[in-house]
């Protein structure tokens, strides 16, 4: 058995262990899971009993009474999960077309909603044509697993999320540090003349910094040298711009970007993936992305984001009063001291560092009533984890206080802040 210590360890040392097959590993890391329940450090798959929303009755470990915490795990950043209208619709596509689809989109599971939907998202960015996945995750690994092969490159940087990973494993890869314009182009370069098809892959907003790709200069770059622009803006929709249409919207690069990907997940309150790009492109996706051929489609509920992709023009209040509480929240916690980065989005990471001061972090917050993710290697580098925020629409001030409350607790017992400094939000 290899020798892990516990007490640092995260869930990559017990991916693959030499030596050991895989219920020997699974062995290895139930003791794990064992030991991070014990340190009462297992913040991961909380049984929620109340609706998504800015507080949330847990039933936490050990526990037999549900416990009412303030929540800042959720990507329903606008509220739209419990917006009634958005519920309206969603019941309304299940009275008149049921609770499924029945088949995938080839042989008989595409059905009007799935259409009206798809030229909903698509007018959503400017465009004409849009396909739709499950989930966005697969949105981004099975186009990428489409679109590139062996004789083709993807130049992603280096934070981008684990699905634009996942769809690069069988064809090239070129990783370029977070926003480093110079060492993009040298890949650039490189790349020029030696591949097929290259695209440059990115994010608007990155999930653990919570801070913008610099994307109009990246989609010069990319250009410049021939190749293509993919960008995952999951965390920007209905957050970034003017009229919440992401990063891109922030830019003015809707004819630059060539292939736009998202969820359905996170401010649209529903479930699903979708990619924008080109006529020709959508549907060549649609008779050869495997994961999209050979699916069920998505249930008659999807007609809730129909509304909700509506309400973002309709109710722009929700996005105002987001970053209403964004700004707050973000001053009082430099304000106490706290490293949040370079965050300019709804995810804020308070930087800690240590993987088990972080845990102890997740820890000591849950017990002041305060639900969030501690979040460490491999989704950071080592040296790197941090406990993440995600900031709601519905949040209220003195909710956000008690988070604010909460950190200076912890603060006093884990010391993780610098110590008081002057905002310049």
């Amino acid at each position: 058995m290899k020798n892990i210590d516990l007490k640092s360890a995260s869930f990559k040392d017990f991916e693959n262990i030499s030596g050991q097959d895989v219920y020997a590993t699974a062995l290895e890391f139930k003791a794990y899971l064992h030991f991070l329940r014990e340190n009462g450090h297992l913040n991961y798959r909380i049984e929620s009993l109340s609706p998504v929303g800015p507080e949330m009755d847990l039933l936490l470990p050990g526990d037999h009474e549900p416990t009412r915490c303030v929540c800042l795990v959720s990507n329903d950043y606008l509220g739209f999960s419990q917006h009634p209208k958005v519920k309206a619709a969603v019941i309304d596509g299940v009275k008149r077309y049921g609770t499924g689809s029945g088949a995938s989109p080839a042989i008989g599971g595409h059905f009007i909603y799935h259409r009206q939907l798809e030229k909903k998202i698509a007018e959503f960015y400017r465009q004409t044509d849009a396909i739709l996945y499950t989930t966005g995750y697969t949105a981004n690994s099975a186009t990428l697993q489409c679109l590139l092969h062996k004789s083709d490159i993807a130049i992603i940087d280096m934070a981008v999320h684990a699905s634009v990973r996942e769809g690069c494993l069988t064809t090239n890869t070129k990783t370029f540090l977070h926003n480093d314009l110079k060492m993009l182009e040298q890949v650039l370069k490189a790349s020029q003349h030696a591949y097929q098809t290259k695209m440059v892959v990115i994010d608007g907003v990155y999930s653990q910094d919570g801070d913008l790709a610099v994307m109009d200069k990246i989609a010069g770059l990319t250009h410049q040298y021939g190749a293509y622009l993919v960008v995952d803006d999951a965390h920007g929709i209905g957050v970034i711009g003017n009229t919440g249409r992401g990063v891109i919207e922030m830019y003015n690069l809707f004819d630059k970007v060539d292939i736009i990907t998202g969820t359905f997940s996170k401010a649209l309150g529903n479930i699903g993936g979708y990619v924008v790009a080109t006529p020709e492109i959508i549907n060549y996706l649609k008779y050869q992305s495997k994961q999209h051929l050979f699916s069920t489609t998505a249930t008659p509920a999807i007609m809730g984001i129909i509304k909700a992709i509506e309400l973002i023009d309709e109710e722009p209040e929700w996005q105002a009063k987001l970053w209403e509480n964004i700004i707050y929240i973000k001053t009082g916690l430099i304000g106490l001291g706290f490293d949040v980065g370079n965050t300019a989005s709804a995810v804020i990471p308070v930087k800690v560092g240590e993987i088990a001061k972080t845990l102890e972090a997740g820890r000591l917050l849950l017990k002041e009533g305060i639900y969030t993710n501690p979040i460490m290697f491999p989704a950071v580098s080592v040296k790197d984890s941090r406990i993440r925020l995600n900031i709601m629409a519905s949040h209220t001030k003195s909710q956000l206080d008690k988070v604010l409350n909460a950190f200076a607790v912890i603060d006093q017992k884990l010391n993780i802040s610098k110590g008081i400094v002057r905002s310049n939000i």
